[in-house]
């Protein structure tokens, strides 16, 4: 199995991001054609010519962005030598262990290269193969978007200007006539025209966070990876930690534009500064999730949690409205249940169940209210309980005889 095997590749257009995008890109591409001035000259034919360009080149990248994808690293992947596997992290989903720069996606569940992020957009990940096409198609849909701004823009303010002129020649002055005649044309000039306020102004935001990443040869997991480095050595006044991928900005561009310099290693294997190894920031990892699985805490399910994104009707209002901001499951669990927590909030909890001998269907990782669930030892016990829990019999014996001795004592005195 190749790096880029994937035996649903056209089924992934069947999805509702590929198709929103498609029909919004339709929709303004055909309307802006339509509302195109009539004028016969070479500077309005070589603009509908350069418009058009760019909605093939826009529609060309966002294509390879899904049919080449963004490198799946095969399941149950090893290294080559043995004695590297302790250096890397193990994927239970996928039953093989992590190459550097490597990151499970629990929506395509696969382990993938130099993960970015997950867009639905595209319903896929941008990675390490596909990266390029993505921000060429962030690129071409802006400026053609941009283009069909200006086109209506300008065919809106002539219609409106000649609107009285032709409502005199056509419908005897009368304005609303002439106006309701070409309602439906309007409606989708007007629609439009805000479709393309909202596309320039999020593809324009998410063209800068994509150019800012690459000049510094960071993805956007590791950007959250290498703060909690920096975070954690600060704390224990350890030495800083430098991040092995940023080559300086020309390099960097050649790790994403270059095709050669590109896939040089394989997606596996990456350039790195002095000073750094492959497995720097792998190492780093480790330790992170070594100290988290320190501050991991053990709860116990203790009321019914429906795993409902708005669970108005089962926590009330209170606990919807603080709802985390963020795309994380929510776990249904049922009374004993044990969960790991690692995060906490005031109304939520985020953590793993513990799965037993069940067969339940749904996310075993993710969010859920902090009321449905208590905290418990290692016994099993309630800390509040084990905090208030009363002595055994032989310790009480023991305090009360040492307690008569002490009043012998101070009688003594």
């Amino acid at each position: 199995m190749t790096y880029h095997d994937d035996p649903y590749e056209l089924g992934l257009f069947w999805h509702w991001g590929p198709i929103v995008t498609l029909i919004l890109s339709a929709t303004v591409t055909l309307t802006t054609w339509k509302w195109w001035p009539p004028e016969q000259s070479l500077f309005w034919s070589a603009h509908f010519a350069l418009y058009m360009l760019l909605n093939v080149l826009s529609l060309y990248n966002f294509v390879k962005a899904v049919l080449v994808g963004p490198g799946l690293l095969p399941r149950g992947w090893h290294p080559v030598n043995p004695k590297e596997a302790k250096y890397m992290q193990y994927c239970k989903k996928c039953e093989g262990y992590k190459a550097p720069r490597v990151h499970h996606c629990r929506r395509c569940d696969r382990c993938v290269m130099k993960m970015d992020h997950h867009c639905p957009w595209i319903n896929r990940c941008v990675g390490w193969s596909n990266q390029m096409y993505f921000v060429f198609f962030l690129f071409f849909y802006l400026m053609s978007n941009l283009h069909a701004f200006c086109v209506l823009t300008i065919s809106g303010y002539q219609f409106f200007l000649d609107s009285t002129e032709m409502a005199r020649r056509h419908h005897n002055g009368n304005l609303e006539r002439y106006l309701r005649q070409h309602f439906f044309s309007i409606f989708m000039a007007i629609m439009s025209f805000g479709l393309t306020i909202g596309i320039v102004l999020c593809m324009l935001k998410l063209l800068v966070i994509q150019i800012g990443a690459i000049l510094k040869n960071i993805t956007d997991v590791e950007q959250w990876i290498v703060e909690k480095a920096r975070a954690r050595r600060y704390k224990k006044n350890m030495k800083p930690f430098v991040f092995p991928y940023n080559l300086g900005w020309k390099l960097n561009l050649a790790e994403v534009f270059n095709i050669e310099r590109q896939h040089r290693g394989h997606g596996i294997e990456f350039p790195v500064v002095k000073g750094c190894n492959q497995y720097t920031l792998t190492l780093e990892q480790l330790a992170q999730k070594a100290e988290k699985r320190n501050r991991t805490r053990t709860y116990k399910c203790i009321l019914p949690a429906t795993g409902s994104w708005l669970p108005i009707w089962s926590q009330g209002l209170r606990v919807t409205f603080d709802s985390p901001l963020t795309d994380d499951p929510r776990i249904k669990l049922e009374p004993n249940d044990l969960i790991r927590v690692t995060r906490k909030r005031k109304h939520w909890l985020f953590g793993e169940r513990v799965v037993g001998d069940d067969s339940r269907k749904g996310a075993i990782r993710g969010w859920f209210p902090r009321r449905c669930a208590v905290e418990v030892n290692d016994n099993g016990d309630t800390i509040a309980n084990a905090a208030a829990k009363p002595e055994a019999p032989n310790e009480s014996k023991h305090r009360v005889g040492k307690s008569k001795k002490s009043d012998k004592t101070n009688k003594d005195l």
